[in-house]
């Protein structure tokens, strides 16, 4: 690499201190310099470059296109130099674990069994962040993910943690007892479907959103279950959290698709895992084979 291409690393921190601030002052304070430090670093930089970084057309400055391409490469470059100089120094394990995975997985399976995990592991941190989105682990901060899907993933490694089709499931006091030969048949009831993205996300671009006579009601994914168990509608889900409600009569199987692979993930960035995350994932696969023991 010909390190004299780049341009001083002074530099380079304030462009990126702003970029991430949009804001003189906000950087300086970042950095612990004055705004005008920051002000000569950035024009020192374009100068160096030979490229417009800033627009300084209005009232404040914005970034050009040249300028965001060279903050979305710092951020990653700086990013990874944070986690490395924090893995030799052991700031990574002080940190709290950062976990990811989908707002029905971390209230029906994950959050009941965490009191097993806090009481092996009281030194360990946790950050739950259960959002729909399947995030990217390069330099996102998050450690482990758990994504419901086929296992195929671009540049991060997985692990089955346990497979489980998705079901059509609604309560008896809702469709009472009589046969459904297809999905249509079950459109005359309300349906319940969790916002955003969820688990039944590619099920309903496979079979379709069904024409719910009587509505489809959009819900908070902790709410739907319940909803569910009311008898307040009809709802697409995995059959892991709802296999005891089944099994004790309180949600009817209305419709079944099993799909080869399919099921909850472990997803972590590829590489040495540090000493946190892999006490957690070894806690995951422990809890998964004592519900199911053939992983499947």
């Amino acid at each position: 690499m010909e390190w004299r291409k780049l341009p001083p690393l002074s530099a380079l921190r304030a462009f990126a201190a702003f970029a991430e601030t949009r804001n003189v002052v906000a950087a300086g304070d970042a950095l612990g310099v004055s705004h005008a430090a920051i002000s000569q670093q950035l024009r020192a930089l374009e100068s160096h470059l030979d490229v417009a970084l800033l627009d300084r057309s209005g009232r404040s400055l914005v970034l050009t296109i040249a300028g965001e391409r060279l903050a979305t490469a710092l951020q990653a470059g700086f990013a990874g130099m944070i986690e490395a100089t924090d893995e030799i120094t052991g700031q990574q394990e002080i940190r709290p674990l950062h976990i990811s995975t989908t707002p029905t997985f971390a209230a029906s399976w994950l959050m009941p069994r965490l009191p097993s995990f806090r009481e092996a592991h009281p030194e360990i941190d946790l950050m739950i962040d259960p959002s729909p989105l399947v995030v990217t682990l390069e330099n996102s901060g998050i450690d482990v993910a758990v994504r419901y899907g086929a296992g195929v993933w671009p540049k991060v490694e997985t692990e089955i943690l346990f497979h489980s089709p998705m079901v059509v499931v609604a309560a008896p006091s809702l469709v009472g007892d009589l046969p459904f030969g297809n999905l249509s048949a079950i459109a005359e009831f309300p349906w319940l479907e969790e916002f955003s993205t969820s688990e039944a996300t590619n099920w309903f671009k496979r079979i379709g959103v069904p024409k719910a006579k009587l509505g489809m009601m959009k819900v908070p994914g902790n709410l739907m279950l319940d909803g569910a168990r009311d008898g307040q509608g009809v709802v697409v889900t995995v059959r892991e959290f709802v296999a005891r409600d089944i099994a004790a009569g309180r949600l009817r199987e209305l419709h079944i698709e099993k799909r080869e692979g399919e099921g909850y993930y472990i997803v972590t960035r590829p590489g040495v895992q540090r000493k946190w995350v892999k006490a957690f994932t070894s806690w995951l696969r422990r809890e998964a084979a004592s519900v199911n023991p053939a992983r499947s």
